[in-house]
């Protein structure tokens, strides 16, 4: 599925959901399925700088797709990394680097996150797409001769 498709899916499943405290709930809930980062990776590399909460985050490039894995020590937190992998993950790195990721504010994330959280938000965004962007410098193949 493409980016875009899992973010219609997300946006249906939110739809669901008439007011924002059982939304969180539903965010919480999906941060108790996330693909947690292994013990040895929780490193200051992989802390991301810019959340209220603490957040490692890693990333493998794997047959042309990233996959990422991450934890957080704060419960909406872990869900909200859990949908931005859900969306990302298992994605070719140039798909990572220009989705505009709408689902996100199509299902009202940003606007009902405090200023901190909403800042933590854009920090998971640029660190995965930065990763993305490393991969595929480093994976590319090379047009000098």
């Amino acid at each position: 599925m493409t980016i875009k498709e899992i973010g219609q899916e997300i946006v249906e499943e939110f739809s669901i959901f008439d007011d924002w405290m059982d939304k969180y709930n539903y965010i919480i809930e999906m941060g108790r399925s996330l693909d947690i980062i292994d013990d040895f990776q929780r490193t200051p590399e992989h802390l991301i700088s810019g959340c209220q909460s603490r957040v490692w985050l890693s990333a493998e490039y794997a047959q042309g797709l990233v996959y990422f894995k991450a934890d957080s020590d704060a419960v909406i937190t872990k869900g909200i990394v859990h949908i931005l992998i859900r969306a990302l993950s298992g994605q070719k790195p140039d798909d990572i680097i220009s989705d505009p990721l709408d689902f996100i504010n199509e299902i009202g994330l940003k606007s009902h996150l405090s200023p901190t959280r909403a800042n933590g938000l854009n920090s998971m965004v640029k660190q995965m797409k930065l990763y993305a962007l490393a991969f595929k410098a480093k994976n590319e193949p090379s047009t000098n001769n």
